[in-house]
């Protein structure tokens, strides 16, 4: 993200209150439900990440950063509140739900889309490596990626769209094949310099 022009701030959503000024958020992967007891209880920054993603910042979440998005996650007969703009449920299970080498193909939706050299939507190389998976998930989700080989999020779909949110299982890798952090950048630039942009790009601007 640096290498694309990006300056990046560190944001701890256990300790800080809030999200700082900023034009764009990354919430990369790990593993949330080792710390998932503190992120419910800062309560203020689950409400700032919802708030701040419902006014239309662009906001990439790969895995574990889907998966804090989500309404709730149960790992060990516990269960806990997440930031909940993702309307469904993760689940931790005893095997992997995904894990190994993916290939998705652009469903044309997403906000800052792979194109080929004819200007129609590429096919990605990425993994995945989760033991969650995704329950429950309300309304009619509109996804950016189809998936050809590998799980996401039904064994069909990857990629959840909600205004200028993308949120995703699989890990993309920066490669000559797939410059994502530069479309992702580029993307929050363009936000930056177009007020209508706010919340209008996504495909999905209501759950319901």
């Amino acid at each position: 993200l640096e290498a694309a022009g990006a300056k990046l701030i560190p944001i701890d959503m256990t300790k800080d209150i809030q999200l700082p000024e900023i034009d764009g958020l990354f919430i990369g992967g790990g593993f949330p439900e080792t710390r998932m007891k503190a992120l419910q209880d800062n309560t203020r920054m689950r409400k700032s990440v919802r708030a701040t993603i419902e006014n239309g910042l662009p906001v990439y979440a790969e895995c574990g950063g889907l998966m804090y998005l989500a309404r709730s996650l149960t790992w060990k007969d516990e269960t806990c509140d997440m930031v909940g703009v993702i309307p469904a449920d993760v689940v931790l299970h005893d095997k992997p739900q995904g894990r190994g080498y993916v290939r998705l193909k652009e469903t044309g939706n997403g906000p800052w889309p792979l194109l080929d050299d004819d200007g129609n939507p590429g096919e990605i190389p990425a993994h995945e490596f989760h033991y969650s998976s995704l329950e429950n998930l309300d309304g009619d989700p509109v996804f950016a990626y189809q998936v050809l080989r590998g799980h996401g999020i039904d064994g069909e779909h990857d990629g959840l769209i909600y205004k200028n949110l993308l949120a995703n299982y699989t890990h993309l890798r920066d490669v000559s094949a797939n410059r994502w952090a530069q479309r992702f950048v580029g993307f929050v630039r363009r936000h930056m310099n177009d007020e209508s942009m706010t919340t209008s790009h996504g495909k999905r601007q209501s759950w319901t």
